[in-house]
């Protein structure tokens, strides 16, 4: 429950957040689960798949890895191998919070703008993730494990702005990935597309910056209004 404050800003409804990359830097975590279960299966880590696999649902990531190694396990055992590894960086290592955005998302709080998270991680790394934050930071929780469809579809982003209860052209998404802009620009949010690992390419009305460090309510507003802040292209 958002407090201390009347309502969101005119424009601004909601923000949409992606987590793996934007809220947490946990793709090295990531990364390093993946060479490990190739390595341990005897096969050689290529990085040419990392491209195909960031932002994508992890039953698609489980699936490129099936088909690039020979990897014999199932879908699901990859999943839960590549999840348990990733808790227990997180565990041992901490939660490797992104440039300004565990700053933005306090600040939005405060403003009492709604913010949803639409992940491709399932709920048992998520709660992961929030048991570092306050409770009840996000007022909606889509995660991989509770879509029919990953992103790129639009399902994920429609779905966080339904369970909002707004108007998802009113919407900011956060994002990091190829996968994850495609899902929220097909859904009709605005997109602040932030580069982490991979580049994100320029497109009409998408702002992009390469960290949300000095990035407030007050940029979101604008490019809830229409504006289009590319900081990479400028």
């Amino acid at each position: 429950m958002h407090g201390d404050s009347s309502g969101p800003p005119r424009q601004l409804a909601a923000v949409l957040w992606d987590m793996d990359g934007t809220l947490v830097d946990s793709e090295p975590y990531w990364l390093a689960a993946e060479r490990e279960l190739v390595t341990s299966a005897g096969a050689t880590w290529n990085p040419a798949i990392l491209p195909l696999m960031i932002g994508q649902s992890l039953e698609h990531s489980a699936q490129l890895l099936q088909e690039w190694f020979g990897i014999t396990l199932g879908v699901q055992e990859i999943v839960d191998t590549l999840i348990d590894a990733v808790i227990g960086r997180m565990d041992t290592q901490g939660v490797p919070w992104r440039p300004g955005a565990r700053e933005l998302l306090l600040e939005l709080e405060q403003a009492g703008v709604p913010c949803a998270l639409v992940t491709m991680s399932w709920k048992r790394m998520v709660d992961v993730v929030l048991d570092q934050l306050p409770d009840g930071i996000f007022d909606v929780v889509v995660t991989g494990d509770a879509v029919t469809r990953g992103k790129p579809h639009p399902e994920p982003y429609l779905t966080g702005a339904a369970n909002l209860g707004v108007d998802i052209a009113r919407c900011v998404a956060i994002e990091d990935s190829t996968p994850g802009v495609a899902s929220a620009e097909a859904a009709g949010a605005r997109v602040l597309a932030v580069e982490a690992h991979v580049p994100l390419p320029a497109a009409p009305g998408r702002s992009r910056m390469t960290t949300l460090e000095g990035i407030g309510l007050d940029e979101l507003e604008r490019i809830a209004a229409g504006t289009v802040m590319d900081l990479i292209g400028a």
